[in-house]
């Protein structure tokens, strides 16, 4: 949602308080239902409030008020429902279908007896169905309630408080990082995302694998082809087939994918624009805080890092006398690699922006490939090991690791999002049908903690090494020189280049969106030691102990770092302050690089901005850090007076200075 938009969400909550109130109590009512609130996603709505909350936008005690009122009247419908349609409510529909939602809260209620009204109503499983289990015992109604009024007031705040925590500290985020959050906010929604994803698919089909393996088998009997192949690779008797049926599923969908990614490369569709409005939006997230982590994760499909695990653990296999699951485990990783060299040399793409100065780009992702295909078998390999649900976790563990490389690489700008998908899609398609070879081969079990400590443990030591010397300099290749159009220096001096440049800097809210009030043509280096003179000073570039540090109640005004910034995706070149004055403040100038050069000696221009800064509280003196104050004429005054050798014109709100320009006489 963009600023635009999210305003005029702020507004209306703004001036419909009550009507405000009434959306919390439908979302809440909603969710304590039997049977709707299985579909209604109320946590993350109400965090949504929470945050409206925070900001300031809804009264506190009202919106908890409201959720709470809507809570405890969804549980009083559920109640009713119970109490007048009993134990005949399991076979009416939709219960009669799926048992086990009422098998789970009446197993809670019998445990619990009436402390499962308050300890269902955070278990998102049985939370619609406690109330009806009480209707259905015939619990007192006066017990009822004021069980379930404490548990429903309890709710409301337990799920209202993280975005209400969120949103009061949204302005500070904003502050002092605005694009570090967003960036914040994907990675976890990120890993939120395959977490359930993973997570609810295999929930759901483990326990209908073997019914549908034994409707697949009946159907393809009847055809006169699948007929001969199906029994040999279903057997509803065997333990395996319902891995092998998700291995199936798993296959088709991968093998889909992959060639809607080809077909689309093909028929010259790629970059598409999906492809540059993801490229464009994560290099516009770009953040010196944000980037040597991401360079971090960027290394997690490196051959240098998989290749000692992959050899390590073949090694062990063969050591174990598991000679099959060895031979299976070393031809993961050697299709990723011949496939990647085979796809990249007959499929040629332009590169991405921020790759174009580095070598080995290909269709598709070679990094990303072998990833998949060595985290993904990895978790084949152990899962079939490991008992129950238990089997599921390798699986998720995989998907977080491909998930988070595929999203540093996104946001480094080394691939456009076709080549990401592709690169997943084809090596989950290998994992898949090599999976399926393996578990139809091998009947001997191994054990899983030793061969997983290898692995891991390997990853993490060649991984942590391996960051630690080329994460820097992953971060740096992908960040491009800035093509520059020259201009004429009286143009310059009109404001002609400051029709294609932005009057602000681009941020989450207008009111961050500090003015682009200062241009400057030459070397920074030159700009820092004229303002010398002055007692501008150079400052240490921000990092995550600054972030730290503003926890800090022992921190001062003078040991607080200022945080760094970005414009269009670029750090500051430049980051100078005046010293902290009696009253708290500093006087702040940043420099970013401008898309133009002045001059037939193009030299290059520098757009940047110069405020004042306050050393500010927030949270009783929880937080500190500096605050960027409104007016920034003051500042933009003082860098004139300082900078009067260098400056050329004052004029429509910008500074406009040069290197080396001496003060003519009378100035």
């Amino acid at each position: 949602m963009d600023s635009l938009h999210w305003d005029a969400v702020l507004d209306w909550i703004s001036r419909h308080p009550v009507a405000a109130g009434i959306v919390i109590f439908l979302i809440a009512f909603c969710d304590a239902l039997l049977i709707v609130g299985v579909a209604v996603p109320a946590a993350p709505l109400l965090f949504a409030v929470g945050t409206m909350v925070g900001l300031g936008h809804i009264d506190p005690v009202y919106a908890i008020a409201c959720a709470a009122a809507g809570a405890f009247c969804g549980d009083g419908v559920s109640y009713l429902a119970g109490r007048r349609y009993g134990h005949s409510l399991r076979t009416r529909w939709p219960f009669a279908q799926n048992p086990e939602w009422l098998e789970r809260g009446d197993r809670s209620f019998k445990r619990h007896g009436m402390k499962s009204l308050v300890i269902g109503r955070f278990v998102g499983a049985i939370r619609p169905f406690i109330p009806a289990i009480a209707g259905m015992v015939r619990m007192p109604a006066q017990k009822y309630a004021i069980a379930t009024g404490i548990a429903a007031v309890l709710w409301a705040l337990a799920f209202l408080s993280p975005g209400w925590l969120f949103g009061a500290s949204l302005d500070l985020v904003a502050a002092v990082a605005g694009r570090l959050a967003i960036v914040i906010g994907l990675v976890l929604v990120l890993v939120a995302a395959i977490w359930g994803l993973v997570f609810h698919v295999w929930r759901w089909m483990a326990p209908r694998a073997s019914g549908l393996l034994a409707r697949l088998l009946a159907w393809s009997h009847r055809h006169p082809v699948l007929g001969r192949y199906s029994a040999a690779l279903i057997d509803p008797n065997q333990k395996e087939s319902p891995s092998l049926l998700l291995l199936a599923v798993a296959l088709l969908a991968a093998g889909w994918g992959f060639f809607e990614m080809l077909a689309s490369v093909d028929g010259g569709l790629a970059p598409s624009r999906l492809d540059l409005s993801v490229h464009q939006a994560m290099f516009g997230l770009r953040h010196p805080l944000a980037d040597p982590v991401m360079g971090v994760l960027a290394t997690l499909g490196d051959l240098v890092v998989l290749g000692p695990a992959v050899v390590l653990v073949a090694l062990w296999l063969f050591w174990r006398r598991r000679h099959v699951a060895a031979w299976h485990w070393i031809a993961a990783p050697a299709f990723a690699l011949v496939m990647a060299w085979a796809l990249g040399a007959l499929i040629d793409l332009p590169k991405p922006p921020a790759a174009t100065a580095v070598p080995g780009f290909s269709f598709p992702s070679q990094t990303v490939l072998l990833a998949t295909v060595v985290y993904g078998f990895f978790a084949v390999l152990v899962a079939r090991e490991m008992p129950g649900r238990r089997r599921v976790w390798p699986y998720v563990v995989g998907a977080l690791m491909v998930g988070l490389l595929g999203f540093s690489r996104l946001y480094l700008g080394a691939h456009w999002l076709s080549d990401v998908l592709a690169g997943a899609f084809l090596g989950l398609a290998w994992v898949t049908a090599l999976g399926i070879a393996y578990r139809r081969r091998v009947v001997r079990s191994f054990w899983v903690r030793p061969v997983a400590a290898v692995f891991f443990g390997t990853v993490l030591l060649v991984g942590g090494w391996h960051a630690g010397r080329s994460a820097d300099g992953l971060v740096a290749a992908f960040d491009p020189p800035m093509p520059r159009q020259r201009i004429d220096e009286a143009a310059w001096l009109k404001g002609e280049a400051g029709r294609q440049l932005p009057a602000r800097r681009n941020e989450l809210r207008d009111r961050d969106a500090w003015p682009l009030n200062v241009q400057y043509t030459g070397a920074p280096g030159a700009l820092a030691q004229a303002l010398a003179e002055a007692g501008w000073r150079p400052l240490p570039e921000g990092d995550w102990r600054g972030l730290l540090m503003m926890l800090d109640d022992q921190v001062t005004p003078g040991s607080l770092p200022v945080m760094p910034s970005t414009h269009g995706g670029h750090a500051e070149v430049l980051l100078l302050s005046r010293p902290v004055d009696a009253n708290g403040e500093r006087v702040v100038l940043r420099l970013w690089p401008a898309p133009y050069a002045v001059g037939d000696a193009d030299i290059p221009l520098w757009l940047g901005t110069v405020q004042t800064l306050r050393f500010s509280t927030r949270g009783d003196g929880f937080v500190r850090y500096w605050a960027a104050l409104p007016d920034e004429r003051p500042a933009r005054r003082r860098l004139a007076t300082d900078a009067q050798a260098l400056r050329v014109d004052d004029g429509d709100g910008v500074l406009r200075l040069r290197e080396g320009r001496r003060p003519e006489s009378g100035q």
